[in-house]
């Protein structure tokens, strides 16, 4: 599955939002500083879609807000 997200890194809380069009807009409390933030949100992403962290893949958009995450969500027990 793909999901188009947009981080706001930095905040005072974490959450997801889901977005009318599917996409997710997270809000999350690392900065964005030496892979921090993308950290966080792989580690979020995995709690939600209930898969482990190596199903999560940032496909574009390491450094920006807005990335393209692919999670396979294929073959769970």
């Amino acid at each position: 599955m793909q999901k188009s997200i947009k981080v706001k890194p930095n905040s005072q809380q974490q959450k997801i939002i889901e977005e009318a069009d599917g996409s997710l807009t997270i809000s999350l409390k690392s900065p964005p500083v030496d892979g921090k933030a993308n950290h966080e949100l792989i580690q979020l992403l995995a709690k939600k879609f209930a898969v482990s962290k190596s199903k999560i893949t940032i496909k574009l958009g390491l450094s920006s807000r807005q990335k393209l995450v692919i999670i396979d969500i294929k073959n769970q027990n």
